[in-house]
C-alpha cells in the first residue's frame, strides 16, 4: 500500500513538499545517542520519518523507531521542533517540520533493520558523524 507521501509524489513529482515529521532522540546509559546509517547513502540520521494521515505525532515516532530499529520505545518528552529543507538523492524536495521526542527503549530486543537502515550505532557528542539533517546539538545532547 502506498503512503500519503508516495501518492502526492505521483502527482507533483520532485517539487517542494511540506511534510510534518518526527524524530527520536534515544540515549544509552553512557549518554551516547542512537543513530541510523541510511541504506540510501544519505549518511547518518536520527530514527525519523513523516507522520501518516490519521496518525498522532506520538504514534508516528514510536512506529518509525520500531520500523527502523526494531526497538519499542516510550516517549519521555518533546524536546522541540526544527524545520529543514532537504533534497533526496532522487531529486525529491521536502521542507520538513520536525518534532523531536526524547524516547527510551523498553524491553530487551535485538535491533531489526529495515530496508532504509544499513546499520545502527551509538555515538558520543565528540565522535558523532555529520547528520543528513543538521539537528542542533543542544537538542540532541542538552536538557
Amino acid at each position: 500500500m502506498k503512503t500519503y507521501i508516495q501518492n502526492l509524489r505521483e502527482k507533483i513529482g520532485t517539487d517542494l513538499l511540506l511534510c510534518p515529521a518526527v524524530a527520536a532522540v534515544i540515549h544509552n546509559a553512557e549518554g551516547q545517542i542512537l543513530l541510523q546509517e541510511k541504506a540510501s547513502g544519505e549518511g547518518w540520521s536520527l530514527p525519523a520519518g513523516t507522520i501518516e494521515l490519521g496518525e498522532a505525532p506520538e504514534e508516528a515516532v514510536m512506529r518509525e523507531v520500531m520500523e527502523e530499529t526494531g526497538f519499542p520505545v516510550l516517549i519521555d518528552r518533546i524536546l522541540g521542533g526544527k524545520d529543514f529543507r532537504y533534497t533526496y538523492p532522487n531529486g525529491d524536495q521536502v521542507e520538513y517540520v520536525v518534532t523531536l521526542f526524547r524516547c527510551r527503549i523498553v524491553g530487551a530486543q535485538q535491533p531489526i533493520l529495515d530496508d532504509e537502515t544499513k546499520s545502527l550505532r551509538y555515538f558520543s557528542a565528540a565522535d558523532m558523524p555529520p547528520l543528513a539533517l543538521p539537528y542542533p546539538p543542544s537538542l540532541l545532547f542538552g536538557r
